[in-house]
């Protein structure tokens, strides 16, 4: 269906347009995904002049005088590069394998059994394969478990043999029922399903699996294997090879999203780490957590680590274990055990240790109730981005009769509300670890993080109520339509940009604040924001807000 290639491409075109994504770092790979690079460089279709949005806000603009400066001081919107990396599905990954082998075996002059198995030896590297096998092959030979002269895996019925004794079971059996991994060690085929299957159920070691005899070093082929087990194991064999083929890549992870399949490979370069699944999970490749840009991995471990310490989070009350309360001290979140001590006299000695760690306390549930209300609100963003792109942008289409290309300026407005939302929310763990002492860098922090919420409750806002508006009730004008179109795509790149200057700032380490660059900067903003919206709307005091949850 057309409209659903058209709603694909709006999700790419905007992951490819994203303020998050990495713009001064270019590596070359092997192999790269063209749908996480830009090729065209081009403007967007929807993409507004700033000179043309002062005509077009001039009555009832949802831009303050602020925004203006914002667009038109900071460096030219650009379209970001993603470090290179590729997406694998278990196909892709099999195709891999397959060429491996191929050139192995094109190379050695050997079987694709014993290709793959030198393969696996190998950690999927063919070049180790051909310089380890050229330079000493009866060392690789013996390392490994491949024969020179390998026996037959299977004996024809002969004249002079109709039976032959199984060496696990020790009866015998008719001849074509035995098997031997190459070596002259026979075994029935039934001892050896046995000896698969419990070395399949016992996990990936199953893929360096030798002759059941102990002294005997033969491999054990992938073909012998599954000529022999059921198709539950054959399956779990073939996703053991697979997963081999990521486990030993260093430069490949699997995604660490619950349920996913898919593998992620990575060429790493620069201070940027952020990589996007197809199942569309986001997260850091550095330390698997979700996607944190700009914090650094090493915050983000703190704070996750402080999060899941629930007994920090009560011990400055009566200065006990965690563990020892409960209900009969009236809650692990209230203690009446401390107003009982505080009367009897046993605290004024501790009231000092008391009192800081209240402080601290506190302080930790400020930071956190803001990141957990933007983790909400980035889930609800999520949800309602999937119903427009289910639901909405089809009844939009219908009742404008447009085609959905041009109603991807919402999908962009949906996908930069819910990175922002990501990103705003680490930057309250970032805040909490940032030094009280600093008071420059504090403020300056708050300032940018102040600004960027501001104009991210905006475009929440009108990305939620106006959509809504645009489907209810009698179908509006065109220049309606375009009004509500120039609005959202203004709100987008204005929240953008101040969502740009925040998270440049913090991984520059808010080193602007000591510049006399950004004292100016900030008066000029003050100068050319604060007085016209005096006459539009009471002006923000620099602090961090509430977040809607």
């Amino acid at each position: 269906m057309d409209s659903k290639d058209d709603m694909h491409d709006a999700y790419s075109d905007t992951l490819e347009d994203g303020f998050y994504l990495n713009d001064d770092v270019e590596c070359e790979s092997e192999q790269t995904s063209d749908a996480y690079r830009d090729e065209s460089g081009g403007e967007d279709d929807n993409h507004v002049e700033m000179d043309e949005e002062h005509e077009v806000y001039e009555e009832e603009s949802p831009l303050h005088a602020a925004d203006y400066y914002v667009l038109d001081s900071a460096h030219p919107v650009y379209i970001e590069k993603q470090l290179p990396f590729t997406v694998l599905t278990e196909k892709a990954i099999e195709e891999r394998q397959q060429a491996a082998i191929e050139s192995v075996t094109s190379v050695l002059s050997i079987s694709k059994a014993h290709a793959g198995i030198l393969l696996r030896n190998c950690e999927w590297c063919v070049s180790r394969v051909n310089d380890d096998w050229f330079s000493d092959e009866a060392g690789v030979r013996d390392r490994v478990g491949l024969l020179e002269r390998p026996m037959k895996q299977s004996l024809s019925l002969q004249e002079d043999m109709k039976e032959m004794k199984c060496g696990i079971c020790f009866e015998y059996h008719p001849i074509e029922r035995m098997r031997t991994c190459c070596c002259e060690h026979y075994f029935c085929s039934t001892c050896w399903a046995g000896y698969a299957h419990t070395s399949i159920s016992d996990g990936p070691g199953c893929l360096s699996l030798h002759c059941p005899n102990p002294e005997c070093n033969a491999a054990v082929s992938e073909e012998l294997i599954s000529s022999l087990v059921s198709e539950e194991d054959k399956s779990k064999y073939r996703h053991y090879i697979i997963r081999s083929y990521i486990d030993a890549n260093r430069r490949a992870k699997w995604c660490p999203a619950p349920g996913c399949e898919f593998a992620i490979e990575y060429t790493p370069g620069g201070d940027i780490h952020d990589v996007t699944c197809y199942c569309g999970h986001i997260f850091c490749w550095n330390c698997l957590e979700e996607a944190h840009r700009p914090v650094q991995c090493t915050t983000v471990a703190k704070w996750v680590l402080k999060n899941s310490a629930e007994s920090e989070n009560m011990n400055w009350l009566c200065l006990r274990a965690w563990s020892e309360h409960g209900e009969s001290t009236g809650g692990f979140y209230a203690c009446n055990r401390y107003e009982t001590e505080k009367k009897q006299g046993k605290h004024d000695e501790n009231e000092r240790r008391r009192e800081m760690a209240k402080a601290s306390l506190e302080r930790y549930t400020h930071y956190y109730e803001r990141w957990a209300s933007n983790e909400q609100s980035k889930a609800k963003a999520f949800s309602d981005l999937r119903q427009v792109q289910t639901t909405q942008l089809e009844m939009l289409s219908d009742r404008h009769s447009l085609p959905i290309s041009q109603l991807k300026f919402i999908i962009e407005a949906w996908l930069q509300v819910v990175e922002c939302r990501r990103v705003l929310k680490w930057t309250y763990a970032y805040g909490y670890y940032l030094s009280e002492s600093d008071v420059a860098k504090k403020l300056f922090f708050e300032y940018l993080q102040g600004d960027a919420e501001t104009a991210l409750e905006r475009l929440h806002q009108c990305a939620e109520k106006d959509v809504k508006a645009q489907l209810e009730g009698d179908v509006p004008s065109e220049a309606s339509f375009n009004d509500f179109r120039a609005k959202l795509a203004g709100l987008t790149s204005v929240t953008r940009r101040y969502f740009q200057n925040l998270v440049d700032a913090l991984e520059n380490g808010l080193t602007d604040v000591e510049s006399s660059a950004a004292e100016n900067r900030i008066a000029q903003v003050s100068v050319k924001g604060i007085a016209p919206l005096l006459t539009q709307e009471p002006q923000r005091p620099v602090q961090c807000a509430t977040f809607r949850t």
